[in-house]
């Protein structure tokens, strides 16, 4: 008589292949980013286990962990397996890691190129479905005095308050500002709307003795400069 399969569990795994035992034993670079997310699911449904969850998790995401930071809540939901209390806590941590790196990156002693500031907003701005207008506040040696969430609004555009920059640079008396917005279509070309915002922050913050260094429009793959393209 034909035995009845059992399928195997996380639990049956050898030791060293399971992913909490595996990061304890060979440290959290030996796992791959499935496993990462394995650990971070805990269990899996009835016919996956955790690791074959996440998987299929990051399969819908084209293996990718910046298309993955751009699901919401709702489509993880919709995984079977995936309650609000995972989604949650995959999410959390995405943004966690966002934040880390602009962090590292605001450390910076100086800024002294759009790439600086890049490096600061992209992993911030890159993957949002929507967009959001921050100022870059700057000592008179370019150092980074603040960083300020302006306006956030919907897929197609933001409404920018030129007082709310104004009234942020003067608070923190900034010698230099750069304004940065981010573009969800992925089309890193300025829209009249932004040529003309960048046009009346300028004459605004002159008269503040402020200078405005430049105006970023960032995507998850590209970055246009103002000042780069010589627009400003």
């Amino acid at each position: 008589m034909e035995q009845e399969y059992k399928r195997l569990t996380i639990k049956d795994w050898a030791v060293e292949d399971r992913p909490r035992e595996k990061m304890l034993h060979q440290g959290i670079g030996s796992l791959s980013d499935t496993e990462l997310i394995a650990i971070l699911l805990r269990s899996g449904n009835p016919e996956e286990t955790a690791v074959e969850l996440a998987q299929r998790i990051l399969n819908m995401a084209q293996n990718n962990l910046n298309e993955l930071g751009k699901f919401t809540i709702h489509q993880l939901t919709q995984v079977k397996g995936v309650g609000e209390a995972k989604a949650i806590t995959l999410l959390a941590a995405l943004e966690l890691g966002r934040r880390r790196k602009s962090v590292e990156a605001i450390n910076r002693e100086q800024i002294t190129s759009s790439r600086n500031v890049m490096e600061i907003f992209q992993p911030l701005l890159a993957d949002l479905p929507h967009e959001e207008f921050w100022v870059l506040l700057l000592s008179r040696a370019n150092k980074v005095l603040d960083r300020v969430r302006v306006s956030q609004g919907g897929v197609t555009g933001t409404v920018t308050d030129v007082k709310l920059i104004i009234r942020a640079a003067v608070e923190k008396l900034a010698s230099a500002i750069i304004v940065v917005h981010n573009h969800p279509s992925g089309n890193p070309k300025p829209s009249e709307k932004d040529i003309a915002i960048t046009e009346k922050l300028k004459q605004a913050v002159d008269f503040f003795d402020i200078a405005l260094l430049d105006h970023l429009i960032i995507t998850d793959s590209k970055c246009y400069s103002f000042a780069d393209e010589g627009t400003l």
